[in-house]
């Protein structure tokens, strides 16, 4: 059965633009996260684990849960697979005891360096039909609206 389309401009246009931007997101995800898995065996989360270790160094996981924006319950269940495959390790934090680090592995960053070069060149080919303006651009309004939806 079909609803009513509000007819209210503004709710229309944001509604609009609302479902492109998920469309957008899922066509990227959809091109990019098969790779991730059949070329690394890695999920987006597990890959998004991995790089921001690779890139920020070793961190407690709320700081994790933070940087990559998802659950305690959901990251704990990602690193405890990371754990298991031998490519993160869990330990003491020596400015809070009631928290761990978690930390890239040697195999682990092995496989972070083998994967990321090859992934930030599809995202960059996948991102190429957009002008270099057309990417800051989108950058800033993403990095707007995504701090306004944090109040």
């Amino acid at each position: 059965m079909r609803t009513a389309v509000p007819r209210d401009p503004a709710t229309r246009r944001a509604l609009s633009a609302f479902v492109k931007l998920r469309r957008a997101v899922n066509t990227l995800s959809a091109r990019l996260n098969p790779v991730l898995q059949k070329d690394h065996g890695l999920t987006e989360s597990q890959f998004g684990v991995l790089e921001a270790l690779w890139h920020l160094g070793s961190m407690p996981q709320a700081r994790l849960c933070e940087k990559l924006l998802v659950s305690g319950s959901n990251l704990t269940t990602v690193i405890d697979n990371l754990e298991r495959s031998g490519l993160v390790h869990r330990g003491e934090n020596p400015d809070d005891r009631r928290a761990h680090l978690v930390r890239l592995s040697p195999k682990g960053e092995a496989l972070i360096a083998r994967a990321f070069p090859a992934h930030a060149a599809r995202v960059t080919t996948l991102l190429g039909s957009l002008t270099a303006a057309e990417q800051q651009q989108l950058g800033q309004l993403c990095r707007k609206l995504g701090l306004a939806s944090q109040r």
